[in-house]
């Protein structure tokens, strides 16, 4: 055989077989193109609602008493009795003796200012009996001598003096009164001791601290606000009473019970510290102590620690909506008709740790998403969890794996947990 025919015979095979293999992949029908399903994010949603409550403006301070006593002695002497409600943390009621300073001295001086006073009454009788027997003397001379006595002929000089002892003497008498009286050591008011600082037998003088107390009928209490804050609030002028007290709900932990309080704010301080920049207004609690009240079963001490809860102005209109669902930049995310997700601007009027009151571009019944999103893109499928079906936790984990963007590759540590 010829050298080119052995050449060229297995090129013309292979070239057969190529030509054979075309014609048979031009017949055959193209595959049919699917688009890979893209997953849905499992997403919380709340349905938007328009605000019918007011604002909640929130605050702090400590119970203190409307009425507090320093009890100083007005008249010195000995220490001869004590109430067993004069200690600490002993309740007394009004006009109740506390302490009684040794009254005899106080006894014997109104004593004598009495004698002293009848003494100047029995003067002032007689001179008063001589210068009426000097008018009838002088009125049977009268036709013989004509015209008027004078103030001496009647004795007036010495019935003004005589006038004057009473009243010196009588003055006298009510000064002993008020010593005596303030030898009983006494409070016009209810209230607890806070500190004693005398003892049975002491010798005090005018003007020695016997102990402190206060009333228990009212306790106060100071809430600092910003300025900020006061734009919220219907706070009372000062000078002006307001038509409604601004109600303030009180919380606080007593005897490692927690408990909640009724207040109004009655009054502002209407001065802005100039350190801190925050205004005080000032809450009170009726009958903190719940002695008359029986409906309270959690008293309320003196320099307890409460936190506060001030209604303020009418938030209608506005969309009230938890903290957690406010994105950054103003933003909030949305699950439209069709279960895509949605990016709206809304104005944020007040934001708290708890919840946020915003307006435009948000109507009552939407669907706010809740559920924190990694990479939100306007158009995301989304699969809104039912209510009643809380999910298992490993379906969110892994469409929030898919939906990742592709510029953001997923770390070796994400597809071993994955």
């Amino acid at each position: 055989m010829k050298p080119w025919i052995k050449i060229s015979l297995p090129l013309g095979l292979l070239a057969g077989s190529i030509l054979v293999f075309i014609i048979m992949a031009s017949g055959r029908p193209a595959p049919e193109r699917r688009e890979p399903p893209q997953a849905a994010m499992l997403v919380d949603t709340i349905s938007a609602e328009a605000s019918t409550q007011r604002f909640q403006v929130t605050s702090q301070g400590t119970v203190r008493p409307r009425t507090q006593t320093s009890l100083v002695a007005e008249v010195s002497g000995r220490i001869v009795e004590l109430s067993d409600n004069f200690v600490a943390g002993g309740f007394f009621q009004a006009g109740e003796q506390l302490a009684r300073i040794d009254p005899s001295d106080y006894e014997s001086e109104l004593l004598r200012s009495q004698a002293d006073l009848a003494s100047a009454r029995a003067r002032l009788a007689d001179e008063q009996a001589r210068s009426d027997q000097a008018r009838r003397d002088w009125q049977r001379l009268r036709d013989s001598q004509g015209g008027e006595p004078g103030p001496l002929v009647l004795r007036i000089p010495q019935v003004q003096e005589a006038q004057a002892s009473v009243q010196a003497a009588e003055a006298a008498v009510q000064r002993a009164e008020r010593n005596l009286e303030r030898t009983r050591i006494r409070l016009p008011y209810d209230g607890l001791v806070t500190e004693r600082e005398t003892d049975l037998g002491q010798y005090v003088n005018t003007g020695t601290t016997l102990g402190r107390a206060f009333a228990v009928d009212v306790a106060e209490v100071r809430l600092p606000l910003s300025d900020r804050d006061l734009a919220f609030l219907d706070l009372p002028r000062p000078g002006f009473v307001p038509d409604e007290p601004v109600p303030v709900t009180l919380s606080g932990t007593v005897s490692g019970r927690p408990g909640i309080w009724e207040a109004d704010i009655v009054r502002t301080e209407a001065v802005v510290e100039e350190a801190t920049r925050l205004t005080h207004a000032v809450a009170r609690v009726e009958d903190p102590y719940g002695l008359t009240n029986q409906v309270l079963k959690t008293p309320l001490p003196m320099g307890t620690f409460v936190n506060a809860r001030i209604q303020g102005r009418s938030a209608e209109g506005l969309i009230a909506l938890p903290r957690v669902a406010l994105r950054e930049g103003g933003r909030v995310f949305i699950a439209d008709a069709d279960d895509k997700l949605a990016i709206r601007e809304v104005d944020v009027v007040r934001s708290t740790p708890q919840q946020v009151y915003v307006t435009n571009n948000l109507e009552p019944g939407d669907r706010v998403i809740t559920t924190a999103i990694q990479a939100p893109v306007p158009g995301l499928n989304l699969r809104i969890r039912q209510t009643d079906s809380p999910g298992d936790p490993a379906e969110e984990v892994q469409p929030l794996l898919r939906v990742l963007p592709v510029e953001e590759p997923v770390s070796r540590d994400e597809d071993d947990q994955s």
